[in-house]
C-alpha cells in the first residue's frame, strides 16, 4: 500500500520538506530562478521517480528470468518542446513536455535479452501512469 506524501513549504522561499513515511526529502528551485538549490526541483523529482521505477522494474524482471544483469543505469532529461518539432503532437498546442530516457545494462546479456529489457523498461508503473490520462483533484483541507 502506498504511503501518504506530505509536503511542507513556505518557511524558506521555495524550499520544501517532503515526508514519505519515515523518509525526509527536500525540493527547491535553482538559484537562477529564485531558489537556494537546497534540493532537486519538482521536474527532477519526477525524473527520479521514473528512473528509479524503470530500474527497479528491469531488475525485478531480470531476477525472475535469472539473467546475468549486474547493474542498470537510467539517465533522464526533461524538456519543453515546440509542437512544430513534434510530429505526433496535437494541433492547437504550442508546447509539449518531453522526457528523454537512456538506459545502460551491465552484465553478460545477449542482444535478445537487452531488447526485452528495453521493452520491460517502457512498462514500469510510473511510465504507464505518466502515459495515461490522470485525474488530480485538489481541495482545501480544513484543520
Amino acid at each position: 500500500m502506498a504511503r501518504t506524501v506530505r509536503v511542507d513549504g513556505g518557511q524558506v522561499r521555495y524550499l520544501q520538506d517532503i515526508l514519505v513515511g519515515p523518509h525526509l526529502l527536500r525540493a527547491d528551485e535553482p538559484v537562477d530562478v529564485g531558489g537556494n538549490d537546497g534540493g532537486p526541483n519538482p521536474y527532477e523529482l519526477l525524473l527520479a521517480a521514473l528512473g528509479s521505477c524503470t530500474s527497479m522494474t528491469v531488475r525485478m524482471y531480470a531476477d525472475r528470468k535469472q539473467w546475468p544483469l549486474e547493474a542498470v543505469r537510467v539517465e533522464l532529461a526533461w524538456a519543453r518542446v515546440h509542437v512544430e518539432d513534434c510530429a505526433a503532437c496535437d494541433k492547437g498546442i504550442e508546447f509539449t513536455d518531453g522526457i528523454e530516457m537512456q538506459l545502460s545494462f551491465f552484465g553478460d546479456l545477449s542482444e535478445s535479452q537487452r531488447e526485452r529489457l528495453m521493452q520491460i523498461a517502457n512498462k514500469c508503473p510510473v511510465h504507464r501512469t505518466l502515459n495515461s490520462p490522470i485525474q488530480i483533484r485538489a481541495r482545501e483541507a480544513h484543520p
